[in-house]
């Protein structure tokens, strides 16, 4: 059996944690196959306390998320495959187990998507469950499940990069082989959804996105549909049938527009 490393970057996250990494434990692939960083940005909380209660792999590493991953996956991680987590998520129980069956499937593909639900019952959490439910595997997605020696010929995550770092890394890594989805889910717990928050933290990754523009240019196929207004709003929504469940929910398409205009409203707000 193929070693896995699974790594989940922290900051503060007392409160999510254990469930995360109580998760990967109960994967139904071997455990003792199942290698966890833990990778923590300078927490004042319980986290890193908690964290050592499922592994003695806990490292401090920041100032962002880039450069926390790329310390786990490359420095630290000893598995054939890697796999990063933020500490919000939960895994479903076979989730590693389909990712390895996948992969042995078709020894072409370097890199894995995941479908991606989220939790939660207040009005938002089910507008951005169903607004999620139409990105797996597009352009606005990004690879999950990874082989290591494609990971390091990718380079890593761009250091320079938060918040468009995933589309960034993304896109280097469909250019080194081929990519597939597992529907087995991961969970994102959102039941604590706050609207004002989510669309503050929206904002502060929207300041480098023109850096991540000005990198791979404007007239870039992948940049005009992550940011045109036709792909953001219309394709990734209708295409392949999918408008279908537009039709079928319309209260949740509403709420999910209203978001997606606020969001809009964030990006065109940002610090240039």
């Amino acid at each position: 059996m193929q070693m896995i490393s699974i790594i989940v970057t922290t900051k503060n996250e007392e409160k999510n944690i254990e469930s995360c990494l109580k998760s990967i434990k109960t994967q139904t692939y071997s455990e003792n196959k199942i290698e966890i960083i833990v990778v923590d940005n300078g927490s004042t909380d319980r986290t890193r306390e908690i964290a050592r209660k499922y592994t003695d792999k806990v490292f401090s590493k920041g100032p962002e998320r880039s450069v926390q991953r790329n310390f786990g996956m490359i420095e630290k991680s000893s598995g054939e495959y890697i796999m990063y987590l933020d500490a919000d998520m939960i895994l479903e129980e076979k989730v590693v187990e389909d990712c390895i069956r996948k992969m042995n499937e078709d020894s072409g593909i370097i890199a894995l998507y995941i479908s991606e639900t989220i939790a939660g019952k207040k009005f938002w959490s089910r507008v951005r469950n169903f607004e999620r439910s139409f990105y797996d595997g597009t352009v606005i997605d990004c690879v999950r499940f990874i082989r290591k020696d494609k990971f390091l010929e990718a380079g890593g995550f761009d250091e320079n990069l938060t918040g468009p770092e995933d589309w960034d890394f993304d896109k280097r890594i469909r250019s080194l082989g081929k990519t597939a989805l597992v529907k087995t889910p991961i969970c994102h717990n959102e039941r604590d959804f706050n609207l004002k928050k989510y669309l503050r933290k929206k904002k502060y990754y929207a300041g480098n996105f023109d850096a991540y523009m000005e990198k791979w240019g404007r007239g870039d196929i992948d940049v005009k549909k992550q940011f045109g207004f036709w792909y953001r709003f219309l394709g990734v929504f209708t295409e392949k049938g999918k408008w279908k469940k537009l039709a079928k929910h319309p209260v949740l398409a509403s709420g999910m527009y209203v978001l997606r205009f606020l969001v809009g409203i964030k990006f065109l707000t940002r610090k240039r």
